[in-house]
């Protein structure tokens, strides 16, 4: 029998006291795919920082246990030496440099080089960039993908699916791989491209590339892996080949409890509404990679409006749009009155409240504490959690105890209302951006892709929080690339394709009708061609 590629023995560590591994066992053969699942704070990220050499966990003191790579034990200080050993990861959060293009990030500290008259006297250190090859590698990645970008696009500005996509490309370029390490990569992704990416990812193991695959999308789970190893605070639950695991199984162990899987969150179906509260005319937002080219939609007061559709063809960029961070024409009329376009103070003090597919660079500041982010815009806009007078100086003992409140309400897993939002992890993040939208009272609340990466038991929650809201009288516009998200809460779905409105259905429409729409068929061609069948 041939050495496991990876062991991980007996992995223990705490951070400060507080004690997040214990004593957890992996093991990864060659050529398998490995998943390893657990609620967000189960300890998941820290096992992986621990693998690939993280600062984060030498600089607090390391960890105990001991790692096996190809039968040798190692320890690595720094990502680099897990890079050297064929190592490759893909996080959760992004690691690309915005002013780079797509092929210099993949191919960045590995470019390829070419002689030329000055190196050949001064060192190779002089050789210019071998741009042409450079390149053609680059290419050879995304085409592995199915991705049609081109290559020296830049990646500042690209939608957060584009970016995964590259993210991946950079580790499949390297040719020393042997151990691939996948963080919640399809969590920003439609459904086609998971499929499309899991693709992938069987081929590569094919080839004898063993793959150690995070995910909270339990089918992803059941399709590809060959074994499964479950966490729960910080304690490894269960291990064993897929096979002797159920979606519904899996879901428990994670969370301790049973898990509806297929029940409507919403609640049972409303009354439909007939009052416009928002109308959306000729909309154009250029947004770079999810352009909208002239959308009419209307929203009605008190339901729940999903947004799906294909990566690319305009979905995200409609909240983001109404909201103002791209630049945008045409009539948004929101309780009869005219909101201007481009000026998101403007939108916020309408009443309309926004969290961001994009967490990190939109939605947070990372170096602030949990507490000041949850009331960040209601103290800008509503004068909120500030001290009588003319100065408008913080209340720090009524920010301390909202935050208190909302890490219970929301389940934060932190360390308390001080806490650095940068260090927690990205549920969590999630979590504060959804806590701070909820923190303003909006009257109309747009979310985009308010569960991403986020595990079963948390994405349940949030979502019944978003249908809570909903019932306490807020309008809500939930933009997901999970379409059984958007049919589990929502009382229409508008699928957009190619920058215009394909066509809106009720969540209990066929599959196929979905699935038309998408592939850019209007509604009558989809109806039409139902009843010629029949």
């Amino acid at each position: 029998m041939s050495v496991p590629v990876l062991e991980m023995k007996k992995i223990s560590k705490s951070f400060y006291g507080t004690q997040v591994l214990k004593d957890i066992n992996v093991t990864v053969n060659e050529g398998e795919i490995h998943c390893l699942v657990g609620e967000n704070g189960a300890g998941k990220s820290t096992l992986m920082n621990i693998l690939f050499g993280m600062s984060v966990i030498t600089d607090t003191g390391g960890y105990e246990g001991e790692v096996l790579i190809n039968g040798k034990p190692v320890a690595f200080d720094s990502p680099k030496a897990a890079i050297g050993a064929g190592i490759g990861m893909v996080h959760q959060e992004f690691m690309l440099l915005p002013g780079f293009s797509v092929t210099e990030n993949i191919k960045l500290n590995r470019e390829d080089t070419k002689p030329n008259l000055f190196s050949r006297v001064l060192g190779r250190k002089l050789e210019t960039l071998d741009r042409k090859k450079m390149a053609a590698d680059a290419r050879s990645a995304l085409d592995k993908l199915g991705m049609s970008i081109d290559e020296w696009v830049p990646v500042a500005g690209l939608p957060v699916g584009y970016l995964q996509f590259v993210e991946i490309a950079r580790e499949i370029d390297k040719e020393n791989l042997q151990l691939l390490v996948l963080d919640e990569p399809t969590a920003v992704l439609t459904e086609s491209e998971a499929q499309q990416f899991l693709a992938v990812v069987q081929r590569l193991a094919s080839t004898g590339i063993s793959i150690l695959f995070i995910t909270h999308r339990l089918d992803e789970v059941m399709a590809v892996a060959d074994t499964i190893t479950i966490l729960k605070d910080g304690e490894l639950v269960s291990s064993g080949p897929t096979k002797n695991y159920t979606i519904a199984q899996m879901a428990e162990l994670m969370v301790g409890r049973k898990i509806d899987t297929k029940g409507r969150i919403g609640g049972e179906k409303k009354e439909k509404a007939t009052k416009k509260v928002l109308e959306i005319r000729n909309l154009r937002v250029d947004m770079p990679g999810e352009r909208l080219r002239g959308i009419d939609l209307d929203v009605y007061e008190g339901e729940i409006l999903g947004i799906g559709g294909l990566a690319g063809h305009g979905k995200i960029a409609l909240a983001n749009g109404v909201m103002g961070l791209y630049a945008s024409q045409g009539q948004v009329i929101y309780e009869g009155v005219e909101v201007p376009l481009n000026n998101p103070r403007e939108a916020l003090n309408r009443g309309l409240a926004f969290v961001s597919e994009d967490r990190r660079g939109v939605g947070l500041v990372l170096e602030d504490s949990i507490a000041n982010n949850i009331v960040l815009t209601s103290m800008q806009t509503q004068d909120k959690f500030l001290k009588p007078g003319p100065l408008k100086l913080k209340d720090q003992k009524q920010i301390t105890a909202h935050a208190l409140q909302s890490i219970e309400r929301f389940d934060i897993r932190c360390t308390g209302p001080d806490q650095i939002v940068r260090r927690l992890s990205g549920g969590n993040q999630q979590k504060v951006c959804i806590a701070r939208a909820f923190t303003q009272n909006p009257k109309l609340f747009f979310v985009s892709e308010p569960t991403r990466g986020i595990d079963v038991g948390a994405k349940s929650r949030v979502l019944e929080l978003i249908a809570e809201l909903n019932r306490m009288g807020v309008t809500v516009v939930i933009t997901s690339s999970e379409l059984a998200e958007l049919r589990s809460i929502c009382d229409r779905i508008a699928i957009i394709y190619e920058g215009k409105l394909s066509g809106i259905l009720s969540p209990d429409a066929p599959d196929v009708e979905y699935g038309l729409l998408m592939a850019g068929k209007s509604l009558e061609e989809v109806r039409s061609g139902e009843r010629a069948t029949n």
